[in-house]
């Protein structure tokens, strides 16, 4: 037998022990414990406060700053070029709103562009309508309110007199008063006429971009096919747009007309002199969600308060108010449904944020505008859904 002392040593065996760091990983040792760095081995953090704790990539509050300067930004360049948006996403809107008649025309195997034609004149039709009705009813209210000039002055008057006897100081009434007297209100009228003069450059904008959509309206089906291929999340949401756009614009419209039929009823029943002028003033304003009330309001009230005295003007502002409410805030809702879907006050908010980027006519967009960037922004994407919870008149859509 050999003695073991006398073995030859293996090298494998026998090896100088390594150290561990060096050691390569064994059969035993996993994939994740060999990629996992050893102690020595980390990366240093790169920033560690004075409090130590390290910090990785932007803070929170940095990322809400910067959104928050990326969107005033954005609205920033928006109101800078809102004489070509504002005209041309109006335009879009109408277009939107007569698309039925184009499918409708396409059903009963028209050519395509007679169909389109017809379309855009149906547009324009409804366009030369409502600036005709906007010009002739504030030519008529500038003209009964002059009429009745010395009316509101002596009104004006009587209501210093009472306001001092009551103990207010008269001059702070009057520096308060002032820019309500009935001179600034006659000019504040005068302006809006004038104003509408003012709008063909906007109108003409607006003709021109109708003009080219008209153009690419055959294709629009064939395009969104395409995309619909590669993104068919895209091409809900823009089907989500168009309809609500649509069911918005058709719902306004139709409770907008009986709104004012039954308060040109009520200015009839009661003897106030123009009441076709206040049924289309009442029609024209249904169109500005919030405020448009209130507009269509005030200069029947005012001149049934100079003919008929405070009595029928109270009458009328109750009739009118009754009639809004249980109209538009009560029925409407019902038949707009997710049309625009968010809550009242959010409507007054982004009815105040389109006016300031897009000026008047932001007033007329402002639901319109909110319901493209909520369907196009927010509905889509999971990560932003949350926000519905703050802004949609459903809060379970948050969850969905």
């Amino acid at each position: 037998m050999s003695n073991p002392e006398d073995k030859v040593p293996d090298p494998e065996i026998d090896q100088p022990e390594v150290p561990a760091r060096a050691a390569a990983p064994d059969a035993t040792t996993t994939v994740e414990e060999a990629a996992a760095p050893h102690r020595h081995d980390e990366t240093p953090p790169q920033d560690v406060g004075a409090t130590g704790v390290t910090r990785r990539g932007l803070p929170r509050l940095g990322m809400v700053a910067i959104i928050i300067g990326a969107v005033a930004l954005s609205l920033g360049l928006m109101q800078n070029l809102s004489s070509t948006i504002a005209p041309l996403f109006l335009g879009l809107n109408l277009m939107i709103a007569a698309y039925p008649v184009y499918t409708g025309l396409k059903k009963i195997k028209a050519p395509s562009l007679l169909a389109a034609v017809v379309t855009m004149l149906t547009v324009f039709v409804v366009l030369i309508l409502g600036i005709g009705a906007v010009a002739w009813s504030v030519t008529q209210v500038v003209a009964v309110l002059t009429q009745y000039s010395d009316q509101f002055v002596n009104l004006y008057n009587q209501a210093i007199g009472l306001l001092a006897q009551l103990g207010f100081d008269q001059e702070e009434m009057l520096k308060s008063l002032k820019s309500i007297s009935p001179s600034s209100i006659l000019d504040f009228a005068g302006g809006i006429l004038s104003s509408t003069s003012a709008a063909s450059g906007l109108i003409a904008v607006m003709i021109v971009g109708i003009v080219f959509m008209t153009m690419d309206l055959p294709s629009v089906q064939e395009r969104l096919a395409i995309v619909h291929r590669q993104h068919p999340g895209l091409t809900d949401s823009i089907s989500a747009v168009a309809s609500g756009i649509r069911r918005y614009w058709v719902v306004t419209t139709v409770f907008g007309f009986i709104v004012a039929l039954i308060n040109g009823g009520v200015i009839l029943v009661l003897g106030v002199s123009l009441p076709l002028v206040w049924v289309v003033l009442t029609f024209i304003t249904n169109y500005i969600p919030n405020i448009g009330f209130v507009i269509g309001l005030v200069p029947p009230a005012l001149l049934a308060l100079v003919e008929k005295g405070p009595v029928t003007a109270l009458i009328v502002v109750i009739a009118f108010s009754v009639i809004n409410f249980i109209l538009q805030s009560l029925i409407q809702p019902k038949f707009t449904g997710d049309a625009v879907g968010i809550t009242p006050a959010v409507s007054f908010v982004s009815l105040l944020l389109w006016a300031w980027v897009f000026g008047a006519l932001g007033a007329l967009i402002a639901l319109p505008a909110t319901l493209t960037v909520k369907a196009l922004l927010i509905d889509p994407d999971p990560k932003l859904r949350w926000l519905n919870a703050f802004i949609s008149n459903d809060p379970k859509t948050a969850e969905a």
